[in-house]
């Protein structure tokens, strides 16, 4: 009896492990970072009568996606993601050309806490990268979005 039943056990959660592959395999193999961080915040919009609609504002996160291209070098992508009901919907997806025009080669992305969601708007993520494969070190490089949804690129200081 307890071998049937550390078999359907066994059984049961090969079934959970092979559901959920296809969300993880709808992942581009070239992705090679992803840091999920900030927090973004949008006042509900207004109906179509001009009054303003009930209910919670908009909120939601920002994710940073470095994917490599065939040549080694990466694209960095920022993206918007709402919660929702029935969980984080893509808003926006931006490629940072700033990145791209460096022809970088990306070693790291880091959010600046890894301490879970953010209470303050905003973005702050360290990227890490090189222009020449053969450098020793890699620069880092920031993308901070404000409060206000500005966003900025600049070389990181330390």
């Amino acid at each position: 009896m307890k071998a049937l039943l550390a078999a359907a056990i066994v059984i049961g959660n090969i079934g959970i492990a092979h559901a959920q592959a296809p969300d993880i395999d709808a992942l581009p193999v070239s992705t090679i970072f992803v840091a999920s961080s900030g927090m973004w915040e949008h006042e509900a919009p207004a109906s179509d009568n001009n009054q303003k609609a009930a209910g919670d504002p908009t909120r939601g996160y920002y994710k940073v996606v470095a994917m490599r291209q065939a040549d080694g070098t990466a694209k960095i992508y920022l993206q918007q993601i709402a919660y929702t009901a029935n969980g984080p919907n893509l808003i926006e997806t931006l490629e940072l050309d700033e990145f791209t025009q460096m022809k970088a080669y990306v070693t790291d992305v880091r959010p600046e806490s890894s301490a879970g969601a953010s209470s303050q708007p905003g973005l702050f993520v360290t990227v890490h990268l090189k222009t020449d494969p053969a450098q020793k070190e890699p620069d880092a490089w920031t993308i901070l979005i404000d409060e206000l949804g500005d966003m900025k690129i600049e070389k990181a200081s330390n």
